[in-house]
């Protein structure tokens, strides 16, 4: 079975696919961004259930209900603040994508939409992110076809068409990207 990577401008809180990727903080306990919005369109009880999970780290991936939104799951995973690259933050990045698509098997999602994780708030550079996004997802896919389509959604234009630019880079083998 092939796997499907789409590129869509959106709102991620209204996709009706297995699960949603939340781009939280440590506390989930809701916050701006992608994650406020989350919060605001599932409801109080997300907060509530989010509570039980008492926090994650960066790099780390939990699972809860979707409570009002369309889709069926929301995971939480925290991407790290960037720090000029000193605080090991491309390996944290790449295990959030990594840890949230392994979460999404042991689920048995099908579907899953990401934001582009710590590109808002935490400042992580958006073509580097951009980058390690595709490489662990390209990674993942290589080894497991259990999930069906995977959508990386941004809400902006401008990320829409940064994004759609790295995607359809051709791959040149002389160059470390």
């Amino acid at each position: 079975m092939d796997n499907i990577i789409e590129i869509i401008k959106g709102d991620i809180t209204t996709l009706k696919v297995g699960a949603i990727v939340n781009a939280a903080n440590s506390s989930l306990m809701g916050g701006g961004g992608v994650d406020g919005a989350i919060h605001r369109a599932a409801g109080p009880q997300l907060k509530e259930y989010c509570r039980s999970l008492k926090g994650c780290q960066a790099g780390e991936a939990k699972i809860s209900p979707s409570f009002q939104l369309k889709c069926k799951h929301i995971i939480h995973t925290v991407g790290p603040v960037w720090n000029n690259g000193t605080q090991n933050e491309e390996a944290l990045l790449a295990s959030a994508y990594r840890r949230s698509l392994e979460v999404a098997i042991e689920n048995k999602i099908q579907s899953i939409a990401f934001p582009s994780i710590s590109t808002g708030a935490y400042r992580f550079p958006f073509d580097k992110a951009t980058l390690i996004a595709k490489n662990e997802i390209e990674r993942f896919m290589k080894t497991n076809n259990t999930l069906q389509t995977i959508i990386l959604v941004t809400f902006s234009e401008s990320d829409y068409n940064q994004l759609k630019r790295i995607y359809e880079k051709p791959k040149n083998n002389y160059q470390n990207q």
